[in-house]
């Protein structure tokens, strides 16, 4: 099953010498509340250096942003994306993009999961609320998800089930712990992803 290709350009395959077969895009959204991990996440794994937005977060966001209870580990926020690259065999390059955790910058979301097979939605089970958003957006647009429970410090808090009937997924819908630091476990997660967006084109 052939994947279509994403409407972001390939900025390498650009200078390719003439006759090169330029590479598939495949374009995957990593979501989430603010402080979950997403930017970890394709940190974790992106074979280039990856593109980070990030900004400090100072006394002029009190108010405006929610700093989720974690601003004893987390001074800054993505304001814009996050961006990384997975070459794979066969000219097949995975583009990853995070969205902003912040209300604020919600408007961005439609852009970001222009041409997207899919997203990983991030979820920290100490703060559920925060992903429910991501969770209703994919759902209301039959975009496929997994859902990927962050462990933070290794350890999971609460059982998949648990997780699951908290956020009221349909039951096709796979859930499991990850570790955004890990590449192996952010690599299975991709991989669940894939799985499930070839499985609903098959459909």
């Amino acid at each position: 099953m052939a994947f279509p290709r994403s409407d972001v350009a390939a900025p390498e395959a650009a200078d390719a010498p003439p006759g090169t077969v330029a590479p598939v895009t495949v374009k995957i959204v990593v979501a989430g509340g603010f402080a979950v991990g997403k930017t970890t996440f394709i940190g974790s794994i992106s074979d280039i250096e990856p593109l980070s937005t990030e900004a400090a977060m100072t006394e002029h966001s009190i108010g405006v942003d929610d700093a989720g209870g974690v601003s004893d580990r987390k001074t800054s926020t993505t304001v814009a994306m996050d961006f990384g690259r997975i070459a794979l065999p066969g000219d097949l390059w995975l583009y990853l993009f995070g969205t902003p955790g912040q209300d604020r910058f919600h408007f961005m979301w439609d852009d970001l999961v222009k041409g997207a097979i899919g997203a990983v939605v991030l979820v920290d089970t100490d703060r559920l609320e925060a992903c429910f958003d991501a969770v209703d957006y994919f759902e209301s647009r039959q975009i496929p998800f997994v859902l990927a429970v962050n462990c933070f410090d290794g350890m999971a808090k609460h059982a998949l089930e648990e997780v699951r009937d908290a956020l009221a997924v349909r039951p096709e819908t796979p859930v499991f712990y990850t570790d955004a630091r890990s590449r192996a476990a952010t690599k299975q997660a991709l991989i669940s992803l894939v799985t499930l967006a070839m499985q609903r084109m098959q459909a």
